[in-house]
Order: structure tokens, then C-alpha cells, then sequence
């Protein structure tokens, strides 16, 4: 249970003591979360637009481009806590993350252009792994910026659900918007899949100054009381050893891993398993990232109902079922397939948004004990976990490369062997990843009721501060 009503005669003393709400206006958050529709661009570009285009169109090997991916990856997973570490050190009249938004705008907007406006077939491994950094470099700077900044604009625990709630909407508007434009420009005769994805970067490149005006200049950034952070690296293993921590770390390494290994594969196997060209595929990706947008709002709903870690419980279990039963709806009906797509998407936004407003209160609670804000430096811990995840999604490429699977398929098609392999890991393996989620949250420490403790305490210490 989580609150009790207070009567006229005899107040609750939960509600008594409930540490105080700062509820934004949702102009405000709308504003805030528009820098998710450039990000979420390249959120979706990464694991599943920009290894297929580059498979395909611009000519690298399968398994070249993974390796060139899972290398860059592995390198930018080291970028995160160096850039978190900064943050939770900046001190400037603009705040404390907003500087950083500034600085990744033209970084992002220079790999945008090189990565997907003037990239030509023939490009070799070295151009790919250069701009690939320096897309990865930017896209660190700007999300663990935003994630912050989310962070500090409301600390209540339902409030915060409601600010990661939109923020994980705009996002998944990102994503629809930028999977739109391929299929526009190909239906429309505008151009071919290459061209849909050189708008996709001319859309991204507009899109990333504008937004992030927008936020400058309507968003505030409170900022936390707190010393400057101290501790070196020992301070970031320290956080490991906090059992919320290692749960949600864990939890975001397999709902990670889940999705990445979807998008990854996902034309290959509606191409070649259920016999669907490109636009068909893009519409059945289109239809889940329209479910995850509207049953969004219900996931935040029900995380202020039984709590976050419950709420994102039910949502990983539901997830896998929904999942492995459209997967295995037979090819032929796209109709029957669109509604399963559709039906399996719902409860795909849950983890992506909930683990963050998570990580968030356990960035309360370790500034209660310690005295020192380290919210930079635990969103660069999760980032590098999703960022793990992406790394292992891409496994299957080499996995498919081993068994004899080709992109562009032979005279004949892929052998059965080969087309088994790919139903496997795009099925099966994803299902038991999603499952395993809720029984990695069992027990989960934060609940509710603490986290309004915690709340408490740290206004009664910063407002004695002040």
C-alpha cells in the first residue's frame, strides 16, 4: 500500500511528512523532452538503421561491421564514466548539465552529416569505426546530459516517474518520425532506401540545434546541494557494491540486450523467414514503437500504483509473452502480423524509462549517505550497461556470419541451417532475456515509502544548509 488518506480529525503522518512535490507543467516537460526526438534518431539509427545500411548499401562485410561496432561500443563504454565524473563537477551560471547539451550539438551534428549524408558505397571499415566514434562521443555527451538534467527537475517519486514518462514518449515519437521518412521517400518515389537515409540525417541535423534552443531556453535546472564529488575511480566501484545498483545495472544489460538483438535482425528475418520486403518490415518496427507510445502513459500509471520495481516486473513478463507470440504468427498475413507487432510493443517502453527514474532514486539516497551529488556519475553507469547491451545485440552477426548467413542473400537463398540459426536468435534468445528481467528485480530494495524517507531527510539537510 502505498499512501494512507489522512481524515479531517486525524491527519496521516505519512502524508504529514511526505516530503514535497515539484510538479512541472507539462509545457515544460514537452519542451525538455523535444531534444529526445533528434536523440531517439540516432537511439534507433545505432543498433538497427546504420549496421543494415551499411551491410547493404554502402558494401562491408556482415561481419565487419559488427566487429567495427561492437570495437567503437566497447571504446565509448570507457567515454561514460569520464564524462559523468565531469559533469558532477561543473559548475557554471548556466547549470550543470545544460553546457553539456550545448557541447554535443555540432559534434552530433557533424557525425550525422558524415554518417548519413555524403557516405558512399565502397566506404571502408576505417571511415565507418572514425565517424562512428565521434558519433558515439556526442550521443554519450547529450543523453547523460539530458538524463541528468531529468534528474534534478523533479525528485519526487511519482513526479520523477512522470518526467522519465515523457521523457520516453518524445523518444518514441523520435523513432517513429525517423523510421516515417524512409518509407515516405521510397512510397512518394522521392528516392530508395539510400536516399531515406540521408533525409534521415538532413532531418537530424535540423532538428538538433532547434530542440536544443527550445530546452535552453524554457527548461530551469535546479541544481543539488551537495560537495563536489571526491573519491576517484574507488568512488565508482563503491556504487557497485549498492544492491539496487547491481539489480538495475543487471536488469538494463538483458532489456537492453532484448530489443537491440530485434532491431538487429528484424529485416532479416521478416525478409527471409516471412517472406516481407523492406517497407513492410519498416511498418511492422513502425506499429511497435506506436504501441510503446501509448502504452507508455499506462506502465508510469502503474508504477505509482505498486512501485516502480513491481510495475517494470510485470511489464518484462508481459513483454516476453507478447513477444515470442508475434514472432510466431506465420508470414503471409500482414494484416494478423501488423495487429501482433502492435500488441508486442506495449509494454516496450516500460524498461527504458522506468530503470532510469529508478537510477534516480538511488542517486537520492547515495547523496543522503555520502553528502555528494553523483547523478552524472550513475547515469554514466547505466549508459555503459545499455551500451554493453548493444554491444552483445550484435553478437548474432557474427554468429550468423559463422553459420553461412549472407545479408544479401545467394541465388537460392540462405541455407536452412543458416535461416534455422536466425529464427532462434531473434526469436527465443530475446523471450528468455525479457523474462529474466523480473526475476533479476526480485527484491529490489528502494521501495517506495524508503525513497520518501529519503526525500525527507535530504530537504530537512539541504534547507538547514541553506
Amino acid at each position: 500500500m502505498r499512501r494512507l488518506k489522512a481524515t479531517p480529525l486525524e491527519p496521516c503522518m505519512s502524508d504529514a511528512i511526505a516530503p514535497t512535490s515539484t510538479r512541472r507543467s507539462n509545457g515544460v516537460l514537452a519542451a525538455f523532452s523535444s531534444v529526445c526526438l533528434p536523440l531517439a534518431a540516432f537511439g534507433v539509427a545505432l543498433p538497427v538503421t546504420l549496421p543494415e545500411f551499411y551491410a547493404t548499401h554502402v558494401g562491408l562485410e556482415l561481419g565487419v561491421v559488427a566487429a567495427v561496432f561492437m570495437a567503437v561500443r566497447l571504446i565509448d563504454i570507457t567515454f561514460d564514466p569520464f564524462i559523468g565524473w565531469a559533469m558532477d563537477r561543473t559548475r557554471s551560471p548556466f547549470g550543470r548539465y545544460r553546457p553539456w547539451m550545448v557541447a554535443s550539438t555540432p559534434i552530433l551534428m557533424l557525425a550525422a552529416f558524415m554518417m548519413f549524408v555524403v557516405v558512399q558505397p565502397g566506404a571502408g571499415p576505417v571511415y565507418l569505426f572514425s565517424w562512428l566514434l565521434v558519433l558515439y562521443l556526442g550521443f554519450s555527451i547529450g543523453t547523460l546530459g539530458q538524463l541528468g538534467w531529468a534528474s534534478v527537475l523533479a525528485p519526487e517519486y511519482d513526479q520523477r516517474s512522470r518526467v522519465y514518462g515523457w521523457w520516453q514518449v518524445f523518444n518514441i515519437i523520435g523513432v517513429i518520425l525517423i523510421l516515417i521518412l524512409p518509407t515516405l521517400v521510397i512510397q512518394t518515389g522521392l528516392g530508395d532506401y539510400a536516399d531515406g537515409v540521408r533525409i534521415m540525417g538532413w532531418a537530424i541535423l535540423i532538428a538538433l540545434p532547434v530542440t536544443i534552443a527550445l530546452a535552453l531556453f524554457v527548461v530551469p535546472e535546479p541544481v543539488n546541494a551537495g560537495a563536489a564529488p571526491h573519491g576517484g575511480p574507488r568512488a565508482y566501484l563503491d556504487l557497485f557494491k549498492r544492491p539496487a545498483v547491481r539489480k538495475l545495472l543487471l536488469a538494463d544489460v538483458v532489456l537492453g540486450v532484448a530489443p537491440g538483438i530485434t532491431g538487429s535482425l528484424l529485416f532479416f528475418f521478416f525478409g527471409q523467414i516471412k517472406g516481407y520486403g523492406h517497407t513492410e518490415a519498416s511498418l511492422f518496427m513502425l506499429l511497435y514503437f506506436v504501441a510503446g507510445l501509448i502504452g507508455a502513459p499506462f506502465w508510469a500509471w502503474l508504477a505509482t500504483r505498486i512501485g516502480k520495481d513491481r510495475a517494470l516486473a510485470v511489464a518484462s513478463l508481459v513483454f516476453a509473452v507478447f513477444y515470442v507470440g508475434a514472432t510466431l504468427v506465420p508470414g503471409g498475413s500482414f494484416a494478423l502480423t501488423a495487429v501482433a507487432m502492435f500488441i508486442a510493443g506495449l509494454p516496450y517502453a516500460a524498461g527504458l524509462f522506468l530503470l532510469r527514474a529508478m537510477m534516480a532514486d538511488v542517486g537520492d539516497e547515495v547523496r543522503l549517505e555520502t553528502g555528494v551529488d553523483r547523478t552524472g556519475l550513475m547515469f554514466s553507469i547505466l549508459s555503459a550497461t545499455t551500451k554493453v547491451g548493444h554491444v552483445v545485440a550484435l553478437i548474432p552477426y557474427l554468429i550468423l556470419q559463422w553459420v553461412g548467413f549472407q545479408a544479401v542473400p545467394p541465388a537460392g537463398g540462405n541455407s536452412g541451417s543458416a535461416l534455422l540459426v536466425l529464427q532462434i536468435l531473434f526469436i527465443a534468445l530475446p523471450g528468455l532475456l525479457l523474462a529474466s528481467a523480473a526475476l533479476l528485480l526480485k527484491n529490489y530494495p528502494l521501495t517506495p515509502a524508503r525513497h520518501d524517507e529519503i526525500r525527507r531527510e535530504l530537504e530537512a539537510r539541504d534547507g538547514t544548509a541553506a
